[in-house]
């Protein structure tokens, strides 16, 4: 049975209640003593069509209960970004790297603004910005924040290490203090979905940062792998956001512990890695379930066909806003590919890794933070232990580690006294520790998405970075890309890399295409023979084995 608060059980008694429940598989499946059922998601050219974007399943409060419509306060900025003319407005985006887009017969965006009292924030926050050692904001806060408090929906796709989370955590508090108060059973003002445990650990912590000062103002992180029935206790005594993964979310929804009643500011963070991740049909479900009045704002490092699909559906005329060269290895992070044999890398690193402890204890400085990716959980715990056995400070993070061990990890890292982190690629998006120097690609990834979100857990706000790579073999079609990125950089072009899941497919494709072409033209180099080659796999080749411009076609029958 849903959870009904204590104040409302007589007004609510006898209702038969429909429990959602989700399968073993992930797909949505419900029951209840009464027939009910899912609507369908009716297919159409971007996906599913906004007839699927109500649902007849009710995650809110009981009939009799009145919410409080949400309030959209009139916001105003500074009278001097008022009175910013179109020129000015543009050359500040230039300066900020920031591209700006709405749609037709929308109203322009917001200006940016570069300073936080010109936003005309609540006393309290401008405290706790304060606090937090914020002095100005980055480009993406600059201007999304402005269309954040504006009330309108936003479209964001920025750098990785940018500052996005606080560019939509202060409006969101904001929105929070100009509704109606919370009553126990009420469900939260504003939600943040995020894709994995740890992302939503740093944003709900960040949340607290920002509302240090205000009184009784809650928090909740909602997550699997931590104790539900804590979650469920502190859902029910009422909070102000929820921070949480899809799945959890759905768990407390189906259970009756929360609604979403009363949500009306929800955020998508790194919309990408959740469809990555398969929680399409959970967002699309809470989705389709919020109250009619809410602002959408949806964060993605990339914009794959995918996620322009989600936009359609659920955000209503919004601001599209990209800051940098999104989707590419970052220009402030300094690239370096080693071929190392297989067998041959962990010497290596304890060689590159000792090497450099000597350096720091010689110079009197600390070893730098250093985040080591590696392909598997148990190879994970292997170099962990290698590097501890040389004396060096580091530890493992992976899937197969408890939540309590996997937090852990992380704060000894941030706050030491670890400075090593070998990390599988659940470390390898949203993870933003302070100070990262370097990054070792123990083993590179299967793509060049996930290459360039490893690389930038480093170089992170403007900072420089270093990026190492072992390579084999095997990873000769991805390192020929990352080549060509290095030498786009160089040359100050424009590095932009093709994202999402077709584009991933098209990448390992055309990688084992490469790898069984390699295995063709080793046969043949073994009898001598010599072989026409596309021109992208040239680079692959020794220059005797391909046949020239011109040469005679009878020479190819000897």
């Amino acid at each position: 049975m849903s959870y009904v608060p204590p104040h409302l059980r007589n007004s609510a008694a006898g209702k038969t209640t429909t429990t959602p429940t989700i399968n073993s598989k992930g797909a949505d499946h419900f029951s209840s003593k009464h027939t009910s059922r899912i609507p369908s998601l009716e297919k159409s050219s971007n996906g599913y069509s906004n007839s699927a974007r109500r649902s007849s399943l009710n995650y809110s409060l009981p009939n009799t209960v009145a919410v409080p419509d949400p309030a959209f306060p009139h916001w105003k900025p500074s009278e001097r970004v008022l009175r910013l003319k179109s020129e000015q407005i543009e050359e500040i985006r230039l300066r900020l790297n920031v591209d700006v887009n709405v749609s037709p017969g929308s109203c322009p965006a917001p200006s940016p603004i570069e300073s936080f009292p010109d936003m005309c924030l609540d006393a309290s926050i401008m405290k706790d910005i304060e606090k937090h050692g914020y002095t100005a904001p980055t480009s993406i806060q600059a201007q999304a924040m402005p269309v954040a408090l504006s009330g309108r929906d936003l479209l964001g796709c920025a750098e990785t290490g940018s500052g996005k989370t606080a560019a939509f955590s202060i409006p969101m508090i904001q929105h929070c203090l100009a509704q109606q108060p919370l009553q126990r059973g009420d469900g939260p003002l504003a939600l943040v979905l995020a894709p994995t445990r740890e992302l939503a650990q740093q944003i709900e912590k960040e949340v607290t940062a920002f509302s240090m000062s205000l009184d009784s103002f809650k928090t909740a992180i909602v997550v699997g792998g931590t104790n539900i029935s804590e979650q469920r206790s502190e859902l029910r005594a009422g909070v102000h956001i929820v921070v949480a993964t899809p799945g959890r979310l759905i768990d407390h929804l189906q259970q009756g512990n929360t609604s979403l009643s009363r949500i009306a500011f929800v955020v998508l963070d790194e919309a990408d890695r959740m469809l990555d991740m398969g929680f399409e049909p959970q967002i699309r479900e809470v989705m389709r379930n919020l109250p009619v009045k809410h602002q959408t704002l949806l964060f993605s490092a990339t914009m794959p066909a995918e996620i322009e699909a989600l936009a359609q559906d659920y955000l209503t005329n919004p601001v599209r806003i990209k800051v940098g060269k999104v989707s590419s290895p970052t220009a402030n992070v300094s690239q370096t590919l080693e071929k190392v044999p297989e067998n041959d890398k962990i010497d290596h690193l304890l060689d590159l890794l000792v090497e450099e402890a000597a350096q720091a204890e010689k110079s009197g400085h600390p070893f730098p933070l250093t985040i080591v990716f590696v392909e598997r959980k148990t190879k994970c715990d292997e170099v962990a232990e290698a590097l501890t056995q040389q004396g060096l400070l580091a530890t493992a993070l992976h899937g197969g580690r408890s939540q309590n061990e996997r937090e852990a990890a992380l704060r000894d890292f941030r706050h030491g006294p670890i400075n090593i982190l070998v990390a599988t690629d659940v470390a390898s998006r949203g993870l933003d520790v302070t100070g990262v120097a370097h990054v070792i690609n123990l083993d590179l990834p299967k793509t060049m998405e996930d290459y360039v979100h490893r690389i930038g857990r480093t170089g992170r706000a403007g900072s420089t970075g270093r990026a190492t790579s072992f390579y084999t073999d095997r990873d000769m079609y991805l390192v020929a890309q990352i080549r060509r990125a290095i030498a786009d950089i160089g040359s100050g072009n424009d590095v932009t890399i093709a994202m999402g899941k077709t584009a991933r497919r098209k990448e390992r494709e055309a990688a084992a295409a490469e790898k069984e072409a390699r295995s063709e033209l080793s046969k043949l180099s073994l009898v001598g023979s010599t072989v026409n080659v596309e021109d992208k796999y040239r680079h692959m080749i020794a220059p005797s084995m391909i046949k020239k411009e011109g040469a005679a076609d009878d020479a190819w029958d000897d």
